[in-house]
Parts: C-alpha cells; structure tokens; sequence
C-alpha cells in the first residue's frame, strides 16, 4: 500500500463516460480488422496471446457490472488513489479469468460489441454516485470509471505494441485520466516536493523528499509525454530504457524515478 495519504483529483463524470466508450469502440473496431492468424501473436503480458489481450479488454469493461451486481457497500472505504496500488494483489485470478474467456468467446468482435451495449445500459441504469464493491475497495461508480478509462488507454497501447501496423487511436480524454491518476499516484508513493514531474499537457506533480523549491525553476524536473509515462507507471518500459532513448527528460539529483516505478503492473 502506499505510504500515505492524497486527496485524489476531481473527474468529470460525463466526459469520463463519454471517453471510456470511446476508447472501448476504438477497440472493439480495431479487433474487426484483425485476421485470425494475428489473434495468435505474442504479446507483453508474459503468455497472453492477442485473442487473451482482447479477452482481457473486455473484462476489464465487464468489472462494472460484475460490482453492480454484487450488494451496495454501505459506504465508501477507499479512493482514487488507492486503486494502482491494488491491482497485482488480483493477478493470478485476472489471468484464469481472461483465459476463460477467451475460451468461451471465440467472437471476440461480437464479445465486445455485447460489453459495449452492456456498458451503456449499465450506465444509464445506475447513477455515478453509486457504490461498488471493487479490488481497492467501495468507490463510487464515477471513480471506478476513471480506471476503467485507464485499463483500456494501457492495453490499447499492449495490443498496438503487439500487432504489427495496428494503430488504435487513444481517446484523448481517456489518456488525460490514465495520466493524471497515475502521476497522482506517483506523488503518492513518493510524498514530498523536491521533484517536479511534467507530463504535459495532462499533468504536473510534485514529489519525492528534500527541499521543496517555493519559485522559479525546480532543480529536480522529470518531462515526459503522456504515454511513455503510462508505460513507465505499468511496466512495459523500463526508466533506463527511457532516458536511453530521449523519451525522458530527467535534471538535478532527485530526478532518478527508477526506484520508484512501476506503480502498477
């Protein structure tokens, strides 16, 4: 769990949902063009195969309404910021599940149009305000959408890595999400206001201890864009490998984030 305590950043519902079905049906467009040897293919999550990756898209939608199924919590025990942190605690089941899935869909276009169409009807039935049960804890239907919008921004950026010529497009908003909540993430696990990380135009963080510099230039300043920052925060790539190759800008002694990534994988 992470060493202390942030008050998570507000998100606007609507443009939550509207960026969520968005980035899903830039998904589920893309797995319609893709021919059956290319659901075969490797990919960066150890054994999966497209066709698990895709599988896993879909579950991922899904958690909505698995938790609207479940009892309302009495009321919220956790936050935004929590959630990062709780997920490889789920790993071994998430894996069982996707492969089930998997094995039961073997339309993975219809499988996710029929997640998209739940979704929505999901939505529309239940206000934001909503408590779900959920792997971090009780959250509010609103918040839990934010990390939805921040599984699917992570694994469109798995499924291009993995098929060649494959272009998803990132909804722009979506990736706005996946990138503040991780960066606030960031400032969650290394509290303190020495180091100043940009990832613009979505975010800017200040953390690490030391001294914290009250004007003009910071003298530790991380730059980076939005998604090689979300590919340092869930491992698909190293620090090393992103300052080797220009993909991060990194000045003063406090600047090393190694030790402290990935934040979730």
């Amino acid at each position: 769990m992470p060493p202390a305590k942030k008050r998570p950043r507000a998100y606007d519902p609507a443009k939550t949902r509207t960026a969520v079905l968005a980035q899903l049906g830039n998904v589920r467009e893309a797995v319609r063009t893709l021919a059956p040897e290319q659901f075969a293919l490797p990919t960066r999550l150890g054994e999966w195969t497209v066709r698990e990756l895709v599988a896993h898209v879909g579950m991922a939608v899904t958690a909505v309404g698995r938790s609207l199924d479940l009892p309302e919590p009495a009321k919220a025990d956790a936050t935004l910021l929590d959630w990062p942190f709780a997920t490889s605690a789920s790993a071994s089941a998430i894996d069982a599940f996707t492969r089930r899935l998997s094995a039961d869909h073997p339309d993975l276009d219809a499988y996710l149009t029929a997640v998209e169409q739940g979704l929505v009807e999901q939505l529309d039935a239940h206000p934001g305000s909503r408590l779900l049960e959920t792997n971090a804890g009780a959250l509010p239907l609103s918040d839990y959408l934010v990390t939805r919008a921040v599984e699917l921004v992570v694994h469109t950026d798995d499924l291009n890595a993995a098929v060649p010529g494959l272009d998803i497009p990132q909804d722009r908003q979506a990736l706005a999400a996946a990138t503040r909540l991780l960066a606030d993430a960031l400032a969650v696990r290394a509290p303190g206001g020495a180091t100043e990380v940009r990832v613009p135009p979505y975010a800017v963080v200040q953390c690490v201890e030391g001294p914290r510099h009250t004007r003009g230039t910071p003298p530790n300043v991380v730059e980076t864009d939005p998604l090689t920052w979300v590919r340092l925060a869930c491992g698909r790539l190293t620090w090393q490998a992103a300052v080797e190759e220009g993909k991060v800008g990194a000045s003063g002694g406090r600047a090393d984030l190694a030790r402290l990534l990935p934040l979730m994988s």
